[in-house]
């Protein structure tokens, strides 16, 4: 299998001087396309750092970090920004909606700055939206949905321009158990049948439990790297 994410020796440091935050500590990590991928681990040990590196919101102190076969280290900050429009989807804890803007206009959003034709963004955000269960929904506001849908917005958002990697930030934590267990199908079913890879940061044992493959971090490295094991507490 083909690896859409790529890190080699990648370390994070914060601060300078004597006060200095290793925030990842030479990270090697391949992650193959098509894959379900969860990293785990308590509260400060580099899970949102890594994400951020992945993504090119940060950059890394040292190491390399290869996405989609461009190594992201030496991109330019509008070559970043175009990577991550065209090649990578996000679904935050906040769920990051543009209140001002309807669930189909924030689903449309990416399609608009991508520059994609009308009656293409409108099928395609349609379509998206009835398979994430809103159909019916669209014309509504942020702050008319509930948690558990707005999730469902930005998950169609993260998906809508068919990027090569969606990264999810703790896309669990703020939706009840019920809500969790649907949006998890929802993701698992974009996996399978669209070949979206993702790779979660999260605290959720169901997350943890329904992904092929888990990375835990301490202190920002690598201290379990494979198959799940579910009898394990990674909070």
């Amino acid at each position: 299998m083909q690896a859409i994410v790529k890190l080699q020796s990648v370390t994070k440091d914060y601060g300078k001087g004597n006060v200095v935050v290793h925030a990842l500590r030479g990270v090697d990590l391949e992650i193959e396309k098509g894959s379900f991928v969860a990293v785990a681990g308590p509260s400060g040990s580099g899970k949102s750092t890594l994400l951020n590196i992945i993504s090119g919101l940060d950059r890394a102190s040292s190491g390399s970090v290869e996405v989609d076969g461009r190594d992201v280290t030496t991109l330019s900050r509008g070559q970043l920004s175009r990577l991550r429009l065209m090649r990578i989807g996000f679904v935050f804890q906040s769920y990051n909606l543009l209140p001002v803007l309807t669930a189909y206009e924030n689903a449309e959003y990416v399609l608009m700055m991508q520059g994609v034709p009308a009656k293409e963004r409108r099928e395609r955000v349609m379509k998206l939206l009835a398979e994430v269960g809103l159909k019916g929904m669209e014309h509504r506001f942020p702050r008319e949905l509930s948690g558990g849908q707005q999730q469902r917005v930005a998950i169609a958002r993260a998906i809508a321009s068919e990027p090569a990697l969606v990264l999810a930030d703790e896309p669990t934590a703020n939706v009840d158990s019920k809500t969790a267990t649907a949006l998890l199908d929802l993701m698992a079913r974009l996996n399978e049948e669209k070949n979206v890879t993702f790779l979660f940061s999260t605290h959720d044992r169901n997350v943890m439990q329904r992904a092929g493959r888990l990375i835990v971090l301490t202190d920002g490295a690598i201290s379990q790297n494979g198959e799940a094991d579910i009898h394990c507490e990674h909070e």
